[in-house]
């Protein structure tokens, strides 16, 4: 049995109309939210999952999330895939076996159902103005663990089968703040989830479930075939760059980010050997964070219009040393790791600034 063929302007059009519902979902929120730090500052993020909980769309909102999607995703169907129904929302923030990557952002997904059975997912992150802990907003920089940075929550049924659990509603009320400004975001997530899992749905049944699934496979092997047709038109080679960060207390020692960013044959590994250990304060990156940062920089280095799904990571491997300030092993503070992501951002710029001096002159400062 021959295999059929992929056809170029259906493809096109799934990919468009995937787009469009990962934006339906960050307009609902940015138009819904109750905070400042959503509503106004776009601290938030959204995208769409294929059956698989791979991403296959991305809203143009924060890059410092969206390349921590993959873990959020990966730890959610490794725990709940046998226990997934219809009308279940799920909640996290958990950067320690949940794919998280500080407690301020809060996951809520909603699983997509087409006849019964899971089809996709729709996803939204959002930072949340107070998650409890020592500090209001949830971000001292000076917490020397995630004990004393607020609510820690695993991956949790926030609606099981379209009934809410109302016990984690009534913790997450009586551990922050700023109770209905946190409650009413998680509820702009729940309406944002609501409405593209209806979208989501329409545009499954349009095609069928089966042809769905093989256009969103070949999404990704689109996605990898030309982000890997970028990477040959670099020129193959290992460069290495470090930068610092301000170091803490009053002796300050400078922390230092050091990268290898190694380009051969269509793919680049970026590694992350040589960083500072973890430190006792609130910068640390988890795994999810750094792969964000990474991806962001190869994207930055990168001219063709790659499909924003899953499938261009396939050419990009990133690693780092557990323990490191870029790989902490719990239970390290990360609630400010906003600092170190933008650093390691400047950091492979360096290195490919050395590698494409023309395209990136150098690292940003």
């Amino acid at each position: 049995m021959t295999q059929k063929t992929i056809d170029s302007v259906t493809l096109e059009v799934i990919k468009n109309a995937l787009t469009s519902v990962a934006d339906e979902l960050a307009l609902i929120i940015m138009r819904t939210a109750y905070s400042n730090i959503v509503r106004d500052a776009f601290d938030f993020s959204t995208s769409v999952c294929d059956h698989e909980g791979k991403v296959v769309a991305q809203s143009l909102t924060n890059p410092n999330h969206l390349g921590a999607f993959p873990d959020a995703m990966g730890a959610l169907i490794d725990k709940y895939h046998s226990n997934t129904k219809e009308g279940d929302v799920f909640l996290f923030n958990e950067p320690y076996g949940a794919g998280g990557v500080h407690l301020p952002d809060f996951y809520v997904v909603k699983p997509v159902f087409v006849n019964g059975q899971l089809e996709g997912y729709v996803v939204t992150l959002a930072h949340q103005c107070d998650v409890g802990g020592i500090a209001p907003g949830g971000m001292a920089v000076y917490a020397t663990d995630i004990f004393q940075e607020g609510l820690r929550l695993p991956i949790l049924k926030l609606y099981e089968g379209g009934r809410p659990n109302t016990a984690i509603f009534d913790i997450i009320e009586q551990n922050v703040r700023l109770p209905s400004w946190v409650l009413g975001d998680i509820g702009s997530q729940i309406a944002a989830c609501n409405k593209a899992e209806q979208t989501m749905s329409e545009l499954i049944g349009r095609y069928g479930a089966d042809e769905f699934r093989r256009y969103t496979n070949a999404l990704h092997d689109y996605a990898e075939k030309v982000m890997r047709a970028e990477i040959s038109e670099m020129p193959d080679g290992t460069y290495h760059y470090h930068d610092f960060i301000d170091g803490l207390g009053e002796n300050p020692e400078p922390i230092c980010l050091k990268t290898t960013l190694t380009i051969e044959g269509g793919h680049i590994s970026i590694d992350w050997e040589g960083t500072s250990p973890q430190v006792k304060a609130a910068i640390n990156g988890p795994m999810p964070a750094t792969r964000s940062a990474s991806y962001t920089a190869v994207r930055l280095a990168v001219s063709a219009p790659i499909p924003n799904c899953e499938g261009f990571m396939r050419a990009v491997t990133v690693t780092a040393p557990e323990g490191s300030i870029v790989n902490p092993r719990e239970p390290a503070a990360c609630g400010a790791r906003g600092i170190l992501m933008f650093r390691m951002v400047d950091t492979l710029l360096g290195a490919f600034a050395q590698a494409l001096p023309l395209k990136i002159p150098a690292a940003t400062e």
